[in-house]
């Protein structure tokens, strides 16, 4: 049975499951989590994008929320396609890139309501709270 939260620190994933992480464009998955997923999960070097093995990336690097939206609708929509797979989405964007759970969590509004999809408790959380200020 999947976590209803992203576990703080993911070392292993059943078959059927995704860790998803923050990279760069270029796919240098040199720190982070985007090196977690790089050296457990398949994530392949200069690939900044999309799924590679159990890992799916979702470029964080490049400029606030408004240019990583594009990328995390992607997503949601790549999750809502592929309901037999499970993903876990780590804190994207709030390590190395520099944002707040409060810049991120509002950008997977939709993907609250995918139960094939866990978020971390600080993503849950912001969402919660600000329940009302989104559209």
């Amino acid at each position: 049975m999947p976590h209803p939260y992203t576990p703080e620190k993911i070392t292993k994933l059943a078959p059927n499951e995704v860790f998803v992480f923050g990279s760069n464009r270029l796919g240098w998955h040199g720190g982070g989590a985007a090196l977690t997923a790089m050296l457990k999960f398949g994530a392949v070097l200069f690939c900044g994008r999309g799924l590679h093995g159990q890992s799916y990336a979702i470029p964080t690097m490049h400029g606030g929320p408004e240019k990583i939206a594009p990328y995390v609708d992607e997503f949601i929509t790549y999750a809502t396609l592929h309901p037999e797979l499970h993903f876990y989405v780590t804190k994207i964007g709030c390590g190395i890139a520099g944002h707040t759970a409060k810049d991120i969590a509002p950008l997977f509004l939709a993907a609250r309501e995918l139960p094939n999809v866990s978020l971390p408790k600080e993503f849950a959380d912001v969402l919660r709270q600000g329940a009302n200020e989104f559209p």
